[in-house]
């Protein structure tokens, strides 16, 4: 995000904002690819440091520190889908998408994100929020027929058969609209700071930043949020 002179040499390499790196195995490494396996490196890195000697009363920060995380994720959720044992029943999904999110989020507020080859935030490609989007559909269909049975379908002719096809043009549009809205939030917020550090490099971006991490933070919590209600909804008691 910041767009310093220091950074635009970076633009005629090749490598700039979603170009191509190298090659594996036949396919194109980009930015966005390598700043992903970073962070999913970390992700597995935390959780198995945090989980290799779990404590029942714990005592290491870190164990303590996630504890809480996890304690927290689930209160909060629980008043959305409706109970504490369907929150802890479907964290592991939704839990796992707002720590990631809000880390993919956050990787494009270190210096040069977006300019230094291999490192650029993955949640500002439509792509890799198209994929989110994608998983919480399918997760939602499922999660509603594991409960429900394939009766769980008869809910979208509903109240009457007509709206069959509205209904079913109406789950579409939800990956569609998760995966835009979280895109375009972190692209254009990720934008307008790049502009501006370019404009005037010291001092005026910088409340920008501490703004950006509240907008990558309920950017997060929005996505997860929607993805939570739209399970809680497939899997509750259709009348």
């Amino acid at each position: 995000m910041f767009a310093t002179p220091v950074y635009a040499a970076t633009a005629e390499s090749g490598a700039e904002h979603g170009g191509a790196l190298f090659t594996l195995f036949g396919l194109e490494v980009n930015s966005v690819t390598t700043t992903t396996w970073g962070l999913m490196l970390i992700f597995v890195v935390v959780g198995f440091l945090a989980t290799r000697k779990l404590e029942r009363i714990p005592t290491r920060r870190l164990q303590v520190g996630l504890e809480m995380l996890l304690e927290t994720l689930i209160n909060f959720f629980a008043d959305i889908m409706g109970s504490r044992e369907k929150a802890k029943r479907y964290i592991p999904l939704i839990g796992t998408f707002f720590v990631f999110i809000l880390m993919c989020n956050y990787s494009g507020l270190l210096p040069g994100a977006g300019h230094i080859p291999g490192l650029q935030a993955p949640t500002s490609t439509w792509s890799v929020t198209a994929a989110f989007a994608i998983v919480v559909f399918f997760a939602t269909h499922y999660y509603g027929v594991k409960e429900h049975g394939w009766r769980y379908f008869k809910h979208f002719a509903e109240p009457v058969f007509i709206l069959l096809p509205l209904n079913i043009i109406g789950e579409f549009t939800k990956p569609l609209s998760l995966s835009l809205r979280l895109f375009g939030n972190i692209f254009g917020e990720e934008m307008v700071v790049a502009g501006i550090f370019s404009i005037i490099p010291l001092i005026v971006p910088v409340p920008l930043q501490f703004l950006s991490l509240l907008l990558g933070f309920i950017q997060a919590l929005v996505f997860s949020l929607l993805a939570s209600v739209y399970i809680a909804t497939a899997t509750a008691e259709h009348s």
